[in-house]
């Protein structure tokens, strides 16, 4: 479809593949930005939910006698459940789309949320909350929703804002909680161990409602629903198992896994400790301790942003290993700023200071990561997004693990430990090159080009000749931008008007 077909078919800029070429945030034009929507306020809900047992968590442990061990094994296992439930939505949003995918999982989840209101020992509370944090599996649905939406110009934008507003309801949940249980216990006439248990009805409402809007609200392409285009034979019908082979066996992925992690995995932890930890460090009550720990979250509401703005400037400016460079320097930040937080164990005032510029580092760094993410594959961008979000659960699993559900480990030291570890992982940023485009020392071959990567590594000859490719012949085409400023084609005199 030329530039003036799409741009007629659509109320906005789109590139060849329908893609849109800029982000609105106040839009709500149908399909790009009602999808954007869509993805952002469903992950937000999960968040939300996961999260919500972290302000309230004095009065929990007190009615269901709860140890530290107790906390951190249901901790771990909010965020630990939702690893192979990331991996499989990678495949979903693949075979079946991201508007299924996000839509089913946020209704399975909801039960877990209602039945929280009945839970009265430790292993009822930890299986709830590993239920409620299946619904973290939206998050990869949401990337895939975005990449498969915006165009090469906006998408590290486009994912990061999504991403970064759903990452948003870490720090909403912090205050929004410790106020319905406020209204709870008004409503209760007091009984403080009946109000929380009212309170998760609530999250459990906004998964429903959220579940129905995106099946009937969202779109998964441009040019339609997977159904229709799969029935038209617009759109390839995947082999979840030959997703699978192309993503496994992708080492730029497993760099990511790790790296992504040190950053949303850090996030995830700091969402379970930090309201427990304000709390007790600096005997605070409550609401405070929620309030003040609210502002780690909610720095989503720019931090993620600028991470996938900056990302995208220096792909303008350097190309891919702009990108590289970009991350590398924005996670190592992070885990410095997390030992400082950790050294500030006496001051209130210091350690939210740090705490702040540390979340900043943390949310920046994954909207950096998904500025590159979509690049990785293009065959297999599902399975991809599912693993690499799946190791920001596993990264919250491993510092969970290690720092902080040991009564001989102090949390200020845990802290202190992840910071370290931080810095360590995310020199693995440095190994990850693309043929084409290089990475952060080293050039690209310009004798390798984006064809190469993308359909001769990724389809067959029967495959190519049966056109299977021509999606990715176009998106090809439109990632020439990743190149060095020095080797990208010079537009005609006729695409620049």
């Amino acid at each position: 479809m030329s530039a003036d077909l799409a741009e007629s078919k659509f109320s906005i800029p789109v590139d060849s593949e329908n893609k849109a070429k800029s982000l609105n945030i106040f839009s709500f034009n149908h399909p790009h930005h009602a999808s954007f929507h869509m993805s952002w306020m469903g992950f937000f809900v999960s968040f939300v939910s996961t999260f919500a047992a972290a302000p309230m968590i004095a009065i929990i442990r007190e009615d269901l006698e709860l140890t530290k061990p107790n906390l951190g094994s249901a901790g771990l296992a909010a965020v630990t459940g939702t690893i192979g439930a990331r991996v499989i939505m990678g495949s979903v949003c693949d075979v079946v789309g991201p508007r299924y995918g996000l839509s089913i999982v946020l209704l399975l989840s909801a039960p877990f949320c209602f039945c929280m209101s009945y839970v009265t020992t430790a292993a009822g509370f930890l299986i709830c909350r590993m239920g409620i944090g299946l619904g973290l599996a939206t998050f990869v649905a949401c990337q895939f929703w975005m990449s498969c939406m915006f165009n090469g110009k906006c998408v590290g934008l486009a994912n990061a804002t999504a991403a970064g507003w759903g990452n948003l309801g870490g720090g909403v949940t912090q205050f929004l909680m410790p106020l319905i249980f406020r209204g709870m216990t008004s409503a209760t006439e007091g009984r403080i161990f009946a109000a929380w248990r009212w309170a998760y009805l609530v999250p459990g409402l906004f998964h429903t409602i959220m579940g129905v809007a995106v099946m009937f609200v969202g779109q998964d392409l441009p040019d339609g629903n997977y159904k229709f285009l799969h029935t038209s034979g617009q759109l390839e019908k995947k082999s979840a198992a030959t997703t699978q082979y192309l993503g496994v066996t992708n080492y730029r992925m497993w760099c990511m896994v790790a790296t992504y992690g040190f950053c949303f995995g850090v996030e995830l932890t700091m969402n379970n400790i930090v309201a427990a930890y304000l709390y007790d460090q600096f005997e605070l009550d409550l609401v405070t301790a929620g309030t003040l720990a609210s502002c780690y979250g909610l720095m989503n509401i720019f931090a993620r942003s600028v991470g996938g703005l900056v990302s995208d400037y220096t792909s303008v400016k350097f190309g891919m290993r702009g990108r590289l460079w970009t991350l590398w320097i924005m996670q190592t930040l992070e885990g410095i700023l997390c030992v400082f937080m950790a050294l500030a164990k006496d001051s209130l005032g210091t350690t939210i200071l740090f705490m702040v510029l540390f979340s900043i580092c943390v949310q920046a760094s994954e909207g950096a990561s998904y500025g590159i993410v979509p690049y990785l594959t293009r065959r297999a961008l599902g399975v991809v997004s599912g693993y690499i979000g799946a190791g920001g659960n596993a990264g919250s699993t491993i510092c969970m693990a290690l720092f902080f559900t040991s009564s001989s480990i102090a949390t200020y030291d845990g802290i202190m430990y992840m910071g370290f570890t931080i810095i360590g992982v995310t020199l693995l940023v440095i190994p990850i090159h693309f043929p084409m485009w290089g990475s952060m020392f080293f050039p690209g071959d310009p004798n390798v080009s984006e064809e190469d990567y993308y359909i001769a590594r990724e389809f067959n000859e029967e495959e190519i000749k049966e056109g299977l490719a021509l999606s990715v012949q176009k998106f090809c085409q439109n990632s020439y931008q990743e190149r060095a400023p020095s080797m990208r084609p010079v537009e005609s005199s006729e695409a620049k008007v």
